[in-house]
């Protein structure tokens, strides 16, 4: 029914292209270059869409950890998402936003875990070429999952952004902002409006763009983080400003 799909899902139609940059004639010898055929993008926010062992896996491409201090193997990788504390946090998010394309638009997309509709639909798409892959329409059992984010609140209040992530060759498309902006919309639609998200300094400009800005109150983001008073032996001290403070002891580099 159209109502559910306007609630926890739908194919957009909406025209991504792959080149956010605007090329010139000058550039190509008087001659425009060809735009790419339009991105297929199913968006979601039904939890029953999001299979664990995928979801894995777009950590795993997109280089995010779900730690603050993650350990970090020689190479820069980030130490693979614990499945049982993801399946949790998925369990009790307010919201989750998981966007699909089609295989064949992300060739160099190939995660382990792998349903089998999505192998029987590659199989008869060698039967019917091109009009099959037109006909068939675009879902989470038969798309790769490409882009997801969540959002951690009481239900009511308040809730807070995490984890906003997507495949690095299709970013700069706009697929985070169309993340943001649903987990925003869902949010609003239950009158939470106090809505927050943590970031780094590397996405603040992103976030900026969804509409995120300093709070008008004034208000600064604080941690929690134990004194010198309540030292114990495998936390490690640091010094910020003129305190002390314990930090989670330095993380073996993991091996990947």
């Amino acid at each position: 029914m159209a109502v559910a799909a306007g609630v926890h899902g739908a194919h957009l139609p909406i025209k991504l292209w792959p080149s956010p940059t605007k090329i010139t004639a000058a550039n190509h010898g008087g001659k425009r270059r060809p735009r790419p055929p339009p991105l297929p993008i199913f968006i979601s926010t039904n939890p029953n869409d999001i299979n664990p062992h995928r979801l894995t896996d777009l950590y795993g491409l997109c280089n995010h950890s779900c730690h603050r201090f993650p350990a970090v193997s020689p190479d820069g990788r980030a130490e693979p998402v614990d499945m049982a504390k993801l399946r949790i946090a998925l369990s009790h998010s307010s919201v989750v936003v998981s966007v699909f394309t089609k295989a064949e638009a992300v060739p160099s997309y190939s995660p382990p875990h792998s349903s089998d509709s999505s192998s029987e639909v590659s199989d008869l798409m060698g039967l019917g070429g091109e009009w099959f892959r037109r006909v068939v329409p675009l879902t989470p059992s038969n798309g790769r999952l490409v882009g997801f984010g969540r959002a951690v609140g009481d239900c009511g209040l308040t809730a807070s952004i995490y984890d906003v992530m997507v495949i690095p060759s299709l970013r700069g498309m706009g697929i985070g902002r169309m993340i943001v902006r649903r987990i925003i919309r869902v949010l609003t639609s239950r009158g939470i409006y106090d809505i927050a998200a943590l970031c780094s300094d590397e996405e603040r400009l992103f976030f900026e763009a969804c509409g995120f800005g300093d709070d008008t109150l004034g208000s600064t983001t604080m941690m929690y983080t134990r004194t010198v008073s309540s030292y114990e032996a495998n936390q490690v001290v640091k010094r910020v400003g003129r305190k002390l403070l314990l930090a989670p002891p330095a993380r073996e580099p993991f091996k990947s």
